[in-house]
């Protein structure tokens, strides 16, 4: 029990101020205990432990049934209301009706689950939710377990090996890496073979900054090879106008890349391990019926 509740209201039944709304309507104990489908002498009880509790006699006979008190006629309407409000507070979730909403999401999303989970998702959430609203919001796969906790967040977007385990997931998609260049690169007319893969210059994504390898580099290291990064950027969105406008090449997540007329896209002579983009949402909205909705509507458009 919440302890911040005065010591009287804690002591009280909530089963007594139903039966306190009923007294008040019929003025009537018989009547009263019909309408609560309880014993009369229950109802009896109950009303001498009312007196008790606001030390007040509440009902008192009269020629026609029972007459409330003046502390009686003050309780009325504030029982009914707070009745009616505990009412509403524990009937089920309503259905969510997409079209009436004024939901503002919050999602965790860096640029490449913007451009590949987001985007697809956005034109339909448009259509179906106009007034609600979407709000991409970025924190480090270790904050994200805490943010959507404290309800900071409503769903993460984020790779299989980066999720917190305590969170609810759903898998989205598997994705896997091509090799990608500028439109009319002229090392790009074929697949390359994995000498000449390694003698292109390579630009690179490093969320963190700065780095200068990653998944590729460890294949190629456990072939005895290497290859040359000229270029390491933070963001997949620079890395796209990079290869646009230069004949540096990248290993890149396909989605990224599909049906991009700018750059040329072919199969990488080795096999980079992909990666499984996952959907994330705390224990607290898993039944939410709004919520379930944002979900399915995501999952339906990847």
């Amino acid at each position: 029990m919440n302890n911040s509740l005065p010591a009287s209201l804690r002591q009280l039944d909530l089963n007594l101020l139903v039966t306190l709304d009923a007294l008040l309507t019929e003025h009537n104990v018989t009547r009263a205990a019909e309408r609560l489908h309880l014993a009369q002498p229950t109802v009896s009880v109950q009303l001498a432990r009312l007196r008790e509790f606001f030390g007040d006699p509440l009902l008192l006979p009269g020629p026609r049934g029972m007459r409330p008190t003046a502390r009686a006629d003050e309780l009325r309407e504030p029982l009914r209301e707070a009745l009616a409000a505990l009412a509403q507070a524990v009937a089920p979730s309503s259905a969510f009706d997409p079209a009436l909403s004024r939901h503002t999401w919050r999602v965790a999303a860096f640029d490449y689950s913007e451009f590949t989970v987001l985007l697809p998702a956005l034109a339909g959430l448009r259509q179906a939710a106009p007034s609600a609203r979407l709000a991409v919001v970025q924190f480090t796969p270790a904050q994200v377990a805490k943010k959507a906790e404290q309800a900071d967040i409503d769903l993460a977007f984020l790779i299989e090996a980066e999720a917190p385990l305590d969170l609810h997931r759903r898998p989205l998609f598997t994705e896997r890496y091509v090799l990608a260049g500028r439109a009319g690169h002229p090392r790009l007319k074929r697949r390359p073979t994995l000498a000449q893969f390694c003698q292109l210059e390579h630009v690179i994504v490093s969320p963190d900054g700065g780095g200068f390898t990653g998944a590729t580099d460890a294949v190629l290291a456990e072939l005895g090879m290497a290859r040359r990064v000229a270029l390491s950027v933070p963001h997949f969105l620079f890395l796209g106008a990079v290869l646009a406008s230069t004949d540096l090449v990248a290993m890149v997540p396909s989605r990224l890349v599909r049906g991009n007329a700018a750059l040329q896209v072919v199969e990488a002579p080795l096999e980079v391990p992909g990666f499984e983009m996952l959907m994330l949402w705390h224990e607290r909205v898993h039944r939410d019926p709004a919520h379930q909705w944002l979900r399915e509507q995501i999952a339906a458009s990847v």
